[in-house]
This record gives structure tokens, sequence and C-alpha cells, in this order.
């Protein structure tokens, strides 16, 4: 590959991670036909985009950045994909579901989702379990509005206690 094509992917990739704000290194080493086409239409169905990637390329594409990967080098070995979300969780989720059918890929190299850095095929868990920022404002109004509907309910009791009986 000329060099040329190279800084062309490095740049690539760079665009891909500004544009989404969370992404994955899951490892598909070995992985068949069956299971690469299984993969690549559950992150279709899922809004997610997979990209297959040299690990020297997105190595230059992450040192590139402003924002420091350097936790992420040491899992770049063997066969990479790069799997990009706007929802941190969604590929985790995945990926878990891949694991429930007793798939050893593909598997979680490391992760960058909502602003930290994630290493290791044991973060899996943690991953899925993140809860998107839309999902937090969901909690916090319901947590608000819980003692509200709360008192307006006693009023309304309290109400209907104080008026007679026709």
């Amino acid at each position: 590959m000329r060099k040329e094509d190279k800084s062309v992917i490095v740049e690539q990739i760079g665009a891909l991670l500004q544009q989404y704000p969370h992404f994955y290194l899951v490892d598909i080493e070995g992985m068949n036909a069956e299971s690469t086409s299984a993969m690549r239409r559950k992150c279709f169905q899922s809004n997610v985009k997979l990209v297959a990637v040299k690990n020297t390329l997105l190595k230059k594409a992450l040192e590139a950045n402003e924002t420091d990967f350097s936790e992420m080098y040491s899992v770049l070995k063997g066969s990479t994909a790069l799997v990009f979300t706007e929802t941190a969780n969604v590929p985790a989720k995945m990926l878990k579901e891949f694991a429930s059918k007793k798939q050893e890929k593909p598997a979680l190299k490391a992760a960058y989702a909502e602003q930290t850095v994630y290493v290791g095929a044991d973060q899996l868990n943690t991953l899925a379990a993140l809860k998107s920022k839309n999902e937090l404002i969901a909690d916090v109004v319901a947590a608000l509005e819980s003692p509200i509907m709360n008192v307006l309910s006693a009023l309304e009791n309290r109400e209907a206690q104080a008026q007679p009986a026709e």
C-alpha cells in the first residue's frame, strides 16, 4: 500500500473518531464467513458502523486524535474491527448476544464510551450496563416526578374524603 493511501485511510478513521462519540475495538480474528455476515447484519440493524482496520493505521489515527487513547495501544494485535455508535451500550449488548450463543468471537478488546476508556473483555458487562444520556434524563425526570405525583394523589384523596356523600 502506498504512503498516500495509508494517510487517506488514517484521515478517514480520524474523521469517524470525530463523528461518533463512542467506539469499540473488537477481536474478529478467526471468524468464519457466516459469523461475520451475522455480525454485519446485527450492526446494520442496530444502527452501528463496523469497519475492519489495520492496527498500525488505527494506532496512527488514535495518536493524531486530541483525546489520549494510549491505554488502547496494547490491544492492537491480531484482527481488529472498529465499531462506531451513537449510543454507548448498544455494541456491548450486541457482543453479549453473540457470547450467549457460545461464540468466542467477536470479543471486546477495548472501548471508548462516555468519555472513558475500557480495556479488556471483562469490561463487557460494565459497558452493557451503561445508560445513555436520554436514559439518564428519563430516570431524573421520573425521580423528580414521583414526589409530585404522591402529593397530588394525597390531595385528591383528601378532597374526596372532605366532600359529603350524596
